[in-house]
């Protein structure tokens, strides 16, 4: 399997500096486990690390050479996996008015569980891979018969890769039961808390009885069953398949995933911190054509962790880079953040329940991430001069969303980390050039731009990474953030966190970077 992202154990900032190699030394040792400040006291209060990556994919479908185990920073071994897709399908006529194209995103979800529940060694050379025998040798022969036998007898945590892939059938093989995890999970009552959770991992630890179909009649014949909201199928349980004694079962299990024409949201958390996750809700707002078809807008996805309600929006903006369409963005986060309304999920009056929030704002902690749009508010040329002359200051100074969120008219209150990369937008198709270098066109040329972004609101979010990788699948570069969350555990239930002795990567961003290497700040 090929790595289109870098060499393993590689930053996407270039070189390490000596500055980011002591912060790794720092931060490697480090443990991410129930808060216990001498400031305040507080042994309800657990921290998580959250990955979250958002990626436009250009409409490209994924073939099964794409690895993503660097993208996903898996050796870092997160808690939890918010990742967010734009354009999986191409943004047609056809795929935003008449019927949406599920199959691209069953292959994404394919590769996101490949890379997190089974991921591969990956050669620390760049040396090409070994060439397959000539057709027709006895190895041939005997490699083929293999393939055959193991397309017939894989199991639904290596099928990667069906005729006609089904959503519904990947879903509900990599996830747990839907209903649980949409349950209520703030009842005071230890006996209800205990019989909830035992139910859940009972789900999460059940093996699969029944492997998704592998032939494209059978996956044609059970995606008929219906969808629920989330993009599960309402008619069948899901299972998160307990780990085999090769140990090749399941670390991370799908909680949610969802798809609006080519918008793509999914989250995924560690198999013991499944019980823990409640009042899952989804909603879609659409912000294309006529200001409400799905080729814009956003997925928003809300649940509980503990006590603490989350809120992941992943989004895909008006485009354009005339004067003035920065204006248009703005009305979308506005709506987005006046229509995403999720339903209520507790049906009890006990005085022990909190209201639970129904607008993204309400939430404690809201992270949003996406091809946001926004440009850099210069000419092609000056844009292209100050990246020649590595002045990121002047460029960051023209960064749209900047401009807005310190005017005050977009995101107020939310947060961005340190941009320390180049400008994500737009590439040559499978090259490190800048569009407008290789055409002659105007027409063709676009302004580079961070369009790729990831922002947070709330207290008790820390970030820790936000850096963007190097593939040259797009046109544009995958972005990724790595926050450490806290979250409240309540009533001293939780004296020890799951899963937190995961490495922190570096405390501060790299160098930035230009496109293809690595460069030093002006000053």
């Amino acid at each position: 399997m090929s790595n289109i992202f870098g060499k393993k154990g590689k930053s996407f900032n270039g070189p390490d500096s000596p500055q980011s190699r002591a912060a790794r030394v720092r931060f490697k040792s480090a443990s991410l486990n129930c808060v216990d400040s001498p400031k305040k006291q507080n042994d309800d209060t657990c921290k998580y690390r959250v990955f979250v990556g958002t990626w436009n994919v250009g409409g490209k479908n994924p073939n099964d050479g794409l690895n993503l185990q660097d993208f996903l920073q898996v050796d870092e071994s997160s808690d939890i996996y918010v990742l967010g897709f734009q354009e999986i399908v191409p943004l047609t006529a056809g795929n935003v008015l008449v019927l949406e194209d599920n199959e691209p995103a069953a292959r994404w979800l394919a590769l996101i569980h490949q890379a997190l529940n089974h991921p591969q060694e990956q050669p620390d050379s760049d040396e090409p891979p070994t060439q397959p025998p000539e057709p027709g040798s006895a190895d041939a022969g005997r490699q083929q018969n293999r393939r055959r036998d193991a397309m017939a007898n894989r199991s639904s945590s290596g099928n990667l890769f069906f005729q006609t892939p089904s959503l519904k059938l990947l879903s509900n093989s990599y996830r747990v039961d839907s209903a649980l995890v949409k349950t209520c999970n703030c009842s005071a009552e230890a006996s209800l808390q205990r019989r909830r959770a035992t139910e859940v991992r009972e789900s999460v630890y059940r093996a699969a009885e029944t492997p998704p179909a592998s032939t494209a009649a059978e996956a044609a014949s059970t995606s008929a069953g219906g969808w629920d909201d989330d993009g599960a199928g309402a008619g069948t349980p899901g299972q998160c398949e307990s780990p085999a004694a090769d140990g090749s079962g399941m670390s991370y299990c799908l909680i949610a995933n969802k798809q609006m024409v080519g918008l793509f949201l999914s989250v995924w958390v560690k198999k013991e911190l499944v019980e823990h996750v409640g009042h899952l809700r989804v909603d879609c707002v659409g912000r294309g054509i006529m200001r409400w078809l799905g080729n814009k807008g956003c997925i928003a996805m809300s649940m509980t962790l503990h006590h603490t309600s989350l809120c992941f929006v992943c989004s895909h903006l008006a485009s354009g880079e005339k004067e003035g369409d920065e204006v248009r963005r703005n009305a979308d986060v506005a709506e987005i953040l006046k229509s995403a309304h999720f339903p209520r999920a507790c049906k009890s009056s006990a005085a022990h329940q909190r209201v639970l929030p129904e607008r993204i704002l309400e939430h404690d902690k809201m992270i949003w991430l996406g091809d946001l749009n926004y440009r850099v508010s210069l000419s092609y040329e000056e844009t292209r001069t100050l990246l020649e002359e590595n002045d990121w200051d002047a460029l960051l100074e023209k960064d749209q969303l900047m401009i807005e969120r310190e005017a005050g008219r977009v995101f107020g209150g939310w947060k961005e980390g340190k941009i320390s990369f180049a400008p994500t937008y737009k590439y040559t198709q499978n090259s490190d050039a800048y569009a407008g270098e290789t055409v002659k066109s105007k027409k063709k040329r676009r302004t580079p731009a961070w369009c790729d972004r990831i922002l947070w609101h709330g207290d008790g979010i820390e970030q820790l990474q936000y850096l963007r990788g190097e593939s040259r699948f797009s046109d544009h570069r995958p972005v990724w953030g790595v926050f450490a969350v806290e979250v409240e555990a309540g009533g001293g239930r939780m004296r020890n966190c799951y899963s937190m002795s995961a490495r922190i990567g570096h405390d501060k961003p790299g160098s930035p970077q230009r496109h293809g290497g690595s460069v030093e700040p002006s000053s």
